[in-house]
Formats: structure tokens, C-alpha cells, sequence
């Protein structure tokens, strides 16, 4: 029997009461964070497709055989399309003439295949995605999640495609795949489960922060203040900002401490609420994720509309996104603008995909593998603004062609 201690609860004298401000805060549009978002349109759909490709021992797939994926990867238009609208990624053709059309990747995205894989194959990645994995877990009361859940954020966390079996079949110690029952419905599924508790990981990014070392606990209940940025020419009325400066006076509690006994609706429950969410974020790679993940997960953790009444309360914490089709969540304090402002080798990686992709029209002309070499050593070793400057491009001159870099 697989065991897990529960997160310690809150004492009752850290819980002072005051009325909470249920004031109707506008959403400001954020260009920077849009073009964050916006940057990546197509980008996890592409991923998919190429892992799907890549899957197959020759490395190429009839095309019909990847037609009825449109649904499964939530393609904007067919396969067939999308293929023809990324040369530079996906190149088509005929084996023989007795056979149908296969896709394979072009010799530019196999290159970025294999050093993708060899990150994801670094011992100091591996780790790093395996600790994210866990503390996702540890925010949890049971330290377990559904898996259908735990796919929602595997692209997010820097988790690969198939990280059961590349992965986690590898650390036995932290992790145990097992049939429970649903809370919801109460169907048997299968559920990702933390084998034991992991005190050296339940240490927050705000507490890692107030505590300027990894090792150094803090004292329980101090008033840490979240960063809030507010967007240009924003301004809170006078009872809203008197309330948040008294809300960010309140006590910290630890996303990793269970504070459910809390009135859902007291100023306490909000503040760990968003310590949930804020935390949550940091543990992605990208800081960002599609708003119906965090619902869902919120949802399933028993926070109900309060994940969502959060991100809606603070714009100054969390922005919402609504480019690339869906809705986007984005914890505002990781962007300088729209720079990352930690560095990841995954996102790196990402950037570079994106890149090709925005070089499919010089493809189409004939001339992108010479560009892609010209590039290719730039993106390598340049930061982001270096490459932006050695592209000539000012952030408005991307806004349309997506090609502002993301990794710094």
C-alpha cells in the first residue's frame, strides 16, 4: 500500500478575518505577453506531429495515417495542410510509385529532433523534469493525479511525449502508476502516484526567495508579498488598492500545506489560492499554460471557480492571453516584457522550432537550407536579444510575423 502523509493544516490563529473586496476588475490587453503567446501558434500541434513521425522505425508515415489526427492533436486545419504550410519542418514523398504519399522531416528539423532528444536524455534534465513532477504531485492533498490530468501539463512541464515509459519507469522511488477511482464519477482510472512525501521539495519558489537558500526554512506565517505588475495606464480604485496592500500583508501559507479548512471565500483562502496557482506556474518551464488546464486541475484539487476568480482578481500576478485559440494563463512577474527571464534549455529548443517554422515562405522560395545554416549558428550561441538585433526587427515589425525570440 503506497502511503503519504498529509500536508500540515493551517492553525486557526493565522486566520484573521476581514471582508473580502468583490470588485469587478477589468482585463487590459498586455501586447507583450499576447506576442509571448501568439509566438507559439501551431507550435505543440507541429511538436505532436513530428513525435508521431519520428515514432515510426523509418522515420516517415503514410499521409493518410495521420489524417484522422486532426481531432486528437486539436490540428487547425487537415494534416495535409499543415504539412504544406510548414516545408521547413515537413517534407512529402513518394517511396515508389505503387505506394501512397509519406511525410518525413526535413534534414533541418531532424537536426533539432536529435538535439531536442538529447536534452531530454541529460541526466541534469532529467532530474529537473522528475522534481517538477513530483512537487506538481505534492500540491495535491493525496499526492496523486489522474494521468489524463497529469498529460494536460506534460508539454508544460518539460516532460517528454512519452515520459511513462522513458522516464518515469526510471525512478521507481518517486513514482507508482496504480488504478483508483475516480473522485468524480467513481470509474476506476489511472492514477500518477508520489510514493513518498519529499520534504527537500516542498519548499515554494516565493519561500526559495525570502529565503535566499535552497536548504534555509522559513518561519511559518510571514506576510510574502507577491510581485505584482500592473498593465500601463492601469489603476485600482482607492478600496481595491487599500484591500490588496492589506491582502499582501496577510500570512503566507505554503502551497504545499493543505489550508482547505479555510471559509473559501476569507481574504486567508484567496492568498493560498493564489500561493497554489503562483507556485503551480513557476513549475513550468514556460510559466504559462492553456486556462483550461489550470481549471481543470483546479477543479479536480477541489478549489472549484477559485483558480479562476484568482487569475481574474490580480492582473498584476497573472495575465490571461486569448491568442492562438484558446485562453492562456501567463505568470506575469517571469516576463520582462516578452522575455522569459529564466533561462530553460527546452525553451531554447522551442525557439529554434519556432524559428524554422516562421522560415517555411523562404523554403517555399528554394533558398531555406542555406538560410537555416546562416541562422542556425547564431541561434546557437546568441541570447535572445542578440538574435532580435542581428534579425533588424523591432517588436512591432514581429507582431505579425512571429518571429521575435523567446529564449534569453
Amino acid at each position: 500500500m503506497v502511503t503519504m502523509a498529509l500536508r500540515t493544516r493551517v492553525p486557526h490563529r493565522l486566520l484573521p478575518v476581514r471582508r473580502f473586496v468583490d470588485a469587478r476588475i477589468k482585463w487590459v490587453h498586455d501586447p507583450f505577453l499576447d506576442t509571448a503567446v501568439e509566438r507559439e501558434k501551431n507550435f505543440k500541434q507541429v511538436l505532436s506531429l513530428k513525435n508521431q513521425i519520428v515514432s515510426s522505425p523509418s522515420k516517415s508515415l503514410p499521409l493518410f495515417t495521420l489524417s484522422p489526427l486532426k481531432t486528437h492533436f486539436n490540428l487547425p486545419t487537415s494534416t495535409t495542410k499543415l504539412f504544406q504550410k510548414y516545408p521547413s519542418v515537413f517534407s512529402q514523398f513518394q517511396p515508389s510509385p505503387s505506394l501512397p504519399l509519406h511525410v518525413k522531416l526535413t534534414p533541418q528539423a531532424m537536426t533539432l529532433h536529435k538535439e531536442e532528444l538529447a536534452i531530454h536524455c541529460s541526466p541534469s534534465h532529467r532530474n529537473d523534469a522528475v522534481n517538477r513532477l513530483a512537487k506538481l504531485l505534492m500540491l495535491t492533498k493525496a499526492g496523486r493525479l489522474p494521468l489524463h490530468i497529469v498529460d494536460k501539463f506534460k508539454f508544460d512541464l518539460g516532460l517528454p511525449s512519452n515520459y511513462i515509459t522513458f522516464l518515469l519507469s526510471d525512478y521507481p522511488e518517486y513514482f507508482h502508476v496504480c488504478d483508483c477511482k475516480s473522485p468524480s464519477d467513481g470509474k476506476e482510472t489511472l492514477f500518477l502516484e508520489l510514493v513518498s512525501w519529499r520534504d527537500e521539495l516542498a519548499i515554494s519558489e516565493m519561500e526559495k526567495r525570502a529565503s535566499f537558500s535552497d536548504e534555509v526554512r522559513l518561519k511559518k506565517g510571514l506576510p510574502l508579498r507577491f510581485s505584482m505588475k500592473l498593465p500601463n495606464g492601469f489603476d485600482l480604485e482607492k478600496k481595491v488598492k487599500n484591500w490588496v496592500e492589506a491582502w499582501q500583508d496577510l500570512p503566507y501559507i505554503s502551497p504545499y500545506e493543505n489550508a482547505f479548512h479555510l471559509g473559501p471565500n476569507s481574504d486567508q483562502a484567496e492568498k493560498w489560492t493564489v500561493a497554489v496557482l503562483h507556485e503551480l506556474l513557476w513549475l513550468l518551464v514556460s510559466k504559462k499554460t492553456e486556462g483550461k488546464n489550470v481549471y481543470s486541475l483546479g477543479e479536480y484539487l477541489g478549489f472549484e471557480n477559485r483558480f479562476e476568480k484568482a487569475v481574474k482578481h490580480f492582473p498584476g500576478i497573472f495575465y490571461i492571453s486569448n491568442k492562438i485559440r484558446t485562453h492562456t494563463v501567463v505568470l506575469k512577474e517571469a516576463y520582462r516584457k516578452d522575455l522569459l527571464m529564466e533561462k530553460h534549455p527546452l525553451m531554447g529548443m522551442r525557439f529554434r522550432y519556432v524559428h524554422l517554422m516562421n522560415k517555411s515562405d523562404k523554403f517555399r522560395k528554394g533558398d531555406g537550407v542555406r538560410l537555416f545554416r546562416k541562422k542556425r549558428k547564431v541561434m546557437r550561441y546568441a541570447n535572445e536579444e542578440e538574435v532580435m538585433k542581428e534579425g533588424g526587427k523591432s517588436l512591432k515589425e514581429n507582431k505579425d510575423s512571429n518571429v521575435s525570440s523567446e529564449f534569453r
